[in-house]
């Protein structure tokens, strides 16, 4: 969770030549390499996980996730292949714990995302929202708005991002309503969203990071954005869902569209220095 890439692969990598059935070690090695955008890595440490820990739904999750980074990577015939047993493991991952969130969001937005020869559909999105509903009311909402964007009716896509803030009001809700109006081109109502959002946030998680990205790609507010990744960075909620290398390359080209190369640098060098295989930072670095 601090981000300390090699440290961690390094002291697992030795649990693991100790106890090479440890599954759970295995499923950090897996995190760890994802954290660092290495899809085989990840992909060989899954797999190996999975042979102990088959019925760990958050496994299966992670599995889905490393096989998709890899897709994305892959031309089409190899990313066909793919991305079958990405939706294989997502539905296993939901199937094995239907309130696990975060399956639940990767298993909808690939129904959602994807065509229907690979195995995704509109209709398979819903149906799992409903299916959902009463343990997961705020994931629900989510699916059924995103499906709605995806058919282009926006008025019911609100209606459900707004209603997913309704429910608890939780930081995620509102980073995912301020997304939706950046997306409609509705920059105001996207950043008064995203204040909600930080004003809401008060553990600092990884939502912050949301903001920041998607205050970056609008343009806007860009003292915010860079106010958002420091508390991220010194908050006890740091998670695989934002990694802490991924913020410093984040914060350092904040810098250097700022002008201040030189502060970029720094932070650039921050994320090497704890993930010393990081292809972002050395790509950032290169373009200074």
């Amino acid at each position: 969770m601090q981000g300390r890439i090699d440290e961690s692969i390094a002291t697992l990598q030795s649990i693991l030549v100790a106890n090479p059935d440890d599954g759970r070690a295995y499923l950090l090695l897996c995190r760890a390499y994802y954290a660092e955008e290495h899809p085989d890595e990840a992909i060989d440490a899954c797999e190996h996980a999975l042979q102990t820990l088959s019925q760990s739904s958050e496994a299966q999750d992670w599995m889905g996730r490393a096989y998709g980074m890899k897709a994305d990577l892959s031309g089409p015939l190899a990313g066909f292949r793919l991305a079958r047993k990405v939706v294989a493991a997502f539905e296993l991952a939901v199937k094995l714990d239907p309130t696990n969130g975060p399956a639940v969001n990767d298993l909808s937005e690939f129904y959602i995302n994807a065509p229907s020869v690979i195995g995704g559909g509109q209709d398979k999105a819903v149906e799992l929202a409903t299916r959902v509903a009463p343990q997961l009311p705020q994931e629900a909402h989510r699916v059924q708005a995103l499906a709605a964007e995806k058919r282009h009716d926006y008025k019911t896509a609100e209606h459900e991002f707004q209603a997913a803030v309704g429910i608890t009001g939780k930081p995620n809700a509102w980073a995912d309503l301020g997304h939706y109006y950046m997306r409609r081109k509705q920059d105001d109502q996207a950043v008064e969203a995203l204040k909600q959002c930080l004003a809401a946030d008060h553990a600092k998680d990884d939502a912050l990071v949301d903001v920041a990205s998607i205050l970056g790609k609008m343009h806007r507010e860009p003292r915010l954005a860079m106010i958002a990744l420091n508390q991220y960075l010194g908050s006890n909620a740091k998670s695989d869902a934002a990694p802490v290398v991924k913020v410093y390359v984040m914060l350092g080209k904040n810098l250097a569209d700022a002008g201040d190369k030189a502060g970029a640098k720094i932070d650039f060098q921050k994320a090497l220095e704890l993930a010393s295989n990081y292809a972002p930072a050395k790509r950032a670095i290169e373009e200074l």
